[in-house]
């Protein structure tokens, strides 16, 4: 099978993220798309992040229904923070037989030349370049350069298209925090599980 990753701290997961994975199914011909919340996210260590159990069935919850997403907790057995390149590579073992496409937003690509192990990533797995509005696609060569690679290094990469959705989990966690609906901008069984858990209470 070809498999998209689509990584993150999913906190919470919203549309936004769905329509990226759904878009990136369709154009990019995906057998599924795997959700794969980070236990440990590195680059958020400077803040508090939902316990991992509740952003995981919060994923479960809004892929209810779509055969070809899954959610995959491959993070969670990890020790240690969440890197992608041992996420990615984990994924290569346990799965030889299938071919593994990692998505990513075009307004991220410029940070991947600061990620663990950047070089590694292509090794592992194509990217499936999301396009974001205001941020241009990166060509092969302005990638190579990007990460120093040698010029026989394959670069393997493809552009997704997708409706610009302005919606951001932080703005998200704020509504919930001051009473503020999260309707129509969550499924309707996560906006009931943060009601229900009463998750992002605490934030001010």
């Amino acid at each position: 099978m070809r498999i998209g990753v689509c990584g993150g701290t999913f906190d919470p997961v919203h549309l936004g993220h769905l329509v990226l994975a759904e878009q990136s199914r369709e154009q990019a011909a995906l057998d599924q798309v795997w959700f794969i919340p980070s236990a440990r996210p590195p680059h958020k260590q400077d803040r508090s992040v939902s316990p991992f159990h509740h952003r995981l069935e919060m994923l479960q919850l809004a892929i209810a229904g779509h055969a070809a997403f899954r959610v995959n907790d491959v993070e969670a057995e990890r020790p240690g923070v969440s890197y992608t390149a041992d996420t990615l590579n984990e994924l290569r073992s346990r799965n030889p037989g299938d071919d593994f496409d990692f998505i990513i937003g075009s307004d991220c690509l410029p940070d991947l030349v600061h990620w663990y192990q950047p070089a590694r990533i292509l090794e592992l797995a194509e990217l499936i370049v999301v396009k974001r509005e205001g941020w241009p696609l990166w060509s092969e060569e302005e990638l190579r350069l990007a990460l120093h690679l040698p010029a026989g290094v394959p670069i393997r990469q493809r552009a997704v298209e997708m409706p610009t959705i302005a919606i951001s989990s932080s703005d998200l966690r704020d509504r919930a925090a001051t009473g503020r609906s999260l309707r129509y901008l969550v499924p309707r069984a996560v906006e009931c599980y943060i009601e229900t858990h009463r998750l992002y209470q605490q934030q001010t």
